[in-house]
């Protein structure tokens, strides 16, 4: 594609200078010399002299024009054929092609007149002119056309000079006429896509429903129309494809000339090339088809969001004009079923408001370009929706409340009625008596207990329980009730003292009871608070039956009980911590020992002379690079520093924490994995492996072991872990967190350098570049303003897969990219593209559209590079780290 927009326009094509083709003074039969030269051919013409320079100069470039660079770099071969003419007519002949033609000319064979005075004369003339032809090529005077063959095979010349190619000059102007249409028609085609690609890309999409219908309808058309052009282009192609292989497809035995294949060869790029903008043209308009039918979808989706929040508006409306909550109980019932009505009436918009939502939510799964937009309308619908749910609940607890209050409020009203008929119908003289009193009294009693149904006795507790929905007419109402309430319970009391004054003038003396327990100053109880579940019910007395103290007791057991637990359970927390310190020392012994028998039952014996014989060449004083820095893995870890924590848990943390610049060892090594890992599976099998390990007396390899330091690093982590959630809320628990903090920071420095040394391509050194601070693979667009508008360029919305490297000083672009070694599991590499510097870069830190995309761009905005996460959290690190380098830049700068 990039080849059909940018190649230069050829001076001349056939069909600008078909008359002097037509006249064959000069001819390109396609044949080609030994050395694959082409042979052009000057053939007899009795005017040749009478032709113009101007006519004489376009036919022999656009036949120099014609061959490939690589066969035309060879120079050509020029046959003159003047066996029927004079000297005068050869001599006007090399005088023409000497002073005007434009190739690289290689050897010039001339077929002298065969009349014997014009050949005495022919090889007269050429010893005395031919320095004045200037030419700095050899001039072959030739007899005959055997003589010709003595230079050039028979297969490579026409046959008229003798030859077996065949070739038909008519034949061969059409040919020329019909490649070069079909290339203009490949790079109008290619245009037209283009012009059309571009406009597509500029078209603003509509805010209508109707406008992005008649939009996608007539982008649509465009496209079949084009797509149709396509395929004439593609048919004519194949047709003239078919026209130049029809000497072959006619005869097995025939075989095409060097240009003709050249022909081929320029038809199938041609076809190729058509193909390609095809491709490019189809996967750009299938995202722009997409586009508008999502743009199509969001007006739609926009249409029917204003619908139903109109609906759902006046909904809301209505529901706001129900703010009455009722002065009494048929007044409350009546709004209650006027809710109802209401709710059952907001159903449909509802049910309507909920599809749409969900519709909406579809989209968005659905990589809808318009998510910043459809999702707040998907959230505002939901939000209706729940407020008017919600609301609706509410009113119904308000009246439901006010429901419950009115009941009461009545049922105290007839309560306090009925007691005043109560104390009404009770006898004056009846109550005389003690018997009489007695009466009385336990009626008033029986009575009195009913107060307790309307839990009016509390008024602070019945305004508590009902003072959402207190307004002042309520507030009036309830304190009416509660006079009239305390008004009637006033004329009790009063009729209670009464009665009781009358029952004891005729009452005996009691004899005196002793004290209950709880009473007794000797036993006082402890002030204990009763843990919530403990029933005093059951297996416990009540206190009402003057079993306080034993009650008292059995709280203090289901205390101390509770206590002795809380105990076992720290007991538990303690062991399992030393059983995880105990564990590490253990380990730590075990992985000391393994390094120490690696050392010594390998590594040292690769300078043992006795064994040298064993050791493969490959293997050679590459004892550093097997081994990497293992020798001061296991000095560091031979100190048994670790051995003193297990009296003293505390002090592992700080270990760690003392030696975690001491730790980086394992990145080095960590960095030579690869090199280690390829020697071995280089040597692995040698017989000097297998002796060492039938010494050792070891079950695995030598590459197991190797593997050791990689996974005890990511032990620590895991045993501090385990650690940390012994020891919550203890004393040692901020170190503890800050040591597996340490931990993870050196796990991720050692994964970012086995990434990092991975990098292929770049020139410079990357440890100029400062630290590392992060790695990962994204998919990135590029949107560059400056550069030539290419058909390629229709793809545009296909992302690159690059995975980026982000130093302090440098942002770097690579290709990942996987290979297998030797059967093994893939490695990867990071082929380098691209590096932004820090310094000139800046953020755009949220892409309308994917809330997992940002912008890193320089120069205003001159170049953007458009990176998508695979997640918002991972997106939100890594802004957040590009953040801190340019705030620390601007602070240096300040």
């Amino acid at each position: 594609t990039d080849e059909i927009m940018q190649q230069e326009i050829r001076p001349l094509v056939a069909v600008d200078i078909i008359e002097q083709l037509h006249r064959q003074f000069a001819i390109l039969s396609g044949g080609r010399g030994k050395d694959g030269a082409p042979i052009i051919t000057f053939p007899e013409f009795a005017g040749f002299s009478d032709i113009p320079d101007e006519d004489f100069l376009n036919v022999v470039t656009y036949l120099t024009s014609i061959p490939s660079l690589e066969a035309a770099s060879i120079g050509f071969i020029i046959i003159i054929d003047r066996r029927r003419d004079k000297w005068s007519a050869v001599k006007a002949s090399l005088t023409r092609i000497a002073g005007a033609f434009p190739g690289n000319l290689q050897l010039v064979f001339v077929l002298r007149p065969s009349r014997f005075i014009q050949r005495a004369i022919a090889d007269i003339g050429i010893k005395l002119y031919r320095d004045d032809f200037k030419m700095k090529v050899p001039i072959i005077m030739l007899n005959s056309v055997s003589d010709l063959h003595g230079y050039i095979d028979k297969s490579q010349l026409t046959r008229e000079l003798g030859g077996t190619l065949e070739y038909g000059h008519s034949q061969w102007i059409h040919h020329r006429t019909a490649i070069e249409n079909f290339a203009m028609t490949v790079k109008t085609t290619a245009q037209m896509l283009q012009t059309f690609g571009t406009d597509l890309a500029e078209t603003e999409l509509p805010n209508d429903v109707q406008c992005t219908e008649e939009l996608l309808s007539a982008h649509t058309d465009h496209h079949s129309k084009l797509k149709d052009e396509l395929k004439l282009a593609v048919k004519q192609g194949a047709t003239l494809l078919t026209c130049i292989r029809e000497p072959v497809t006619r005869s097995a035995n025939c075989k095409l000339s060097s240009d003709e294949l050249e022909n081929v060869a320029t038809v199938e790029r041609l076809l190729a090339q058509l193909d390609e903008t095809e491709k490019a043209f189809d996967q750009f308009w299938t995202k722009h088809h997409l586009k508008l039918e999502q743009c199509l979808q969001l007006r739609h989706f926009e249409h029917d969001f204003r619908e139903v929040k109109l609906a759902l508006d006046n909904l809301m409306e209505a529901q706001a004009g129900f703010a009455d909550i009722g002065d009494s109980v048929t007044r409350v019932e009546h709004l209650l079923r006027e809710q109802k009505q209401l709710e059952e009436k907001g159903q449909e918009p509802l049910e309507k408001a909920q599809s749409l939502a969900l519709h909406g939510e579809q989209l968005i799964q659905n990589n809808h370009y318009a998510v910043d937009s459809i999702r707040p309308k998907c959230v505002e619908l939901r939000r209706i929706c729940d407020d008017f749910t919600n609301e609706t609940k509410k009113k119904y607890d308000i009246l439901g409340k006010s429901l419950e209050l009115h009941k009461q409020l009545d049922k105290a009203s007839q309560w306090c009625e009925a007691g005043i008929y109560l104390l009404a119908s009770q006898a004056v003289d009846k109550c005389q008596s003690q018997e009489g009193a007695e009466t009385a009294l336990v009626e008033i009693e029986k009575f009195l207990v009913t107060a307790k149904e309307h839990q009016l006795s509390n008024p602070k507790e019945f305004y508590n329980q009902f003072e959402m929905i207190l307004t002042p007419e309520i507030k009036a109402k309830v304190q009416r009730i509660l006079q009239k309430l305390e008004d009637v319970q006033e004329m009790f009391d009063k009729r209670q003292v009464s009665l009781k004054k009358l029952a004891a003038k005729q009452t005996r003396p009691v004899q005196p009871v002793a004290p209950h327990p709880e009473s007794s100053p000797k036993r006082a109880s402890p002030k204990i608070t009763r843990p919530t579940g403990l029933s005093t019910t059951g297996r416990g007395l009540p206190p009402q039956n003057g079993n306080h103290a034993l009650v008292q007791l059995r709280l203090a057991d289901y205390s101390a009980q509770q206590k002795s637990c809380m105990g076992s359970l720290v007991n538990k927390s303690q062991r399992f911590l030393y059983h995880i310190i105990n564990e590490l020392i253990e380990t730590e012994r075990v992985y000391v020992e393994e390094l120490q028998s690696i050392i010594e039952g390998y590594a040292s014996e690769m300078d043992n002379p006795n064994l040298l014989h064993l050791i493969p060449s490959a293997l050679q004083n590459k004892k550093e690079i097997l081994f990497g820095n293992l020798p001061e893995i296991y000095d560091f870890h031979n100190r048994h520093e670790i051995e003193n924590c297990i009296e003293n848990p505390d002090l592992l943390a700080r270990c760690f924490l003392k030696r975690k610049e001491d730790l980086q060892i394992y990145e080095q090594y960590c960095q030579n994995k690869p090199r280690s890992e390829a020697l071995w599976r280089q040597c692995g099998d040698s017989i000097f492996f297998q002796e060492c390990q039938r010494k050792l007396d070891h079950k695995l390899s030598l590459d197991a072991y190797l593997l050791k330091p990689v996974q005890r690093i990511t032990k620590y982590q895991l045993l501090l872990k385990e650690m940390l959630k012994c020891s919550k809320n203890s004393e040692g628990t901020a170190e503890l967190e800050e040591a597996l903090a340490t931990m993870l920071d050196i796990i991720k420095s050692v994964n970012d350098a086995m990434h990092q040394i991975a990098i292929t391509g770049y020139e410079g050194d990357v440890s100029e570049l400062g630290k590392l601070l992060m790695q990962g693979s994204f998919n990135v667009w590029t949107d560059h303003k400056k550069g030539h508008n290419k058909v390629k360029d229709l793809a545009r919305f296909k992302p690159m897969q690059r995975h980026l490297f982000l130093y302090t000083k440098m942002l770097l672009f690579c290709k990942k990219r996987e290979e297998n070694t030797d059967g093994h599991e893939k490695t990867a590499s990071y082929s380098f593209k691209n590096s932004l510097k820090m310094s000139t870069v800046g953020i755009t830190e949220n892409v309308k559209g994917d809330n997992k995309k940002f912008e890193i761009w320089y120069n205003g905005r001159e170049e953007v590079y458009i990176i998508q996460a695979s997640s918002v959290e991972l997106k939100n690190t890594w802004i957040s780290e590009i953040r801190k380098v340019l705030t620390g830049q601007l602070e240096a700068c300040r």
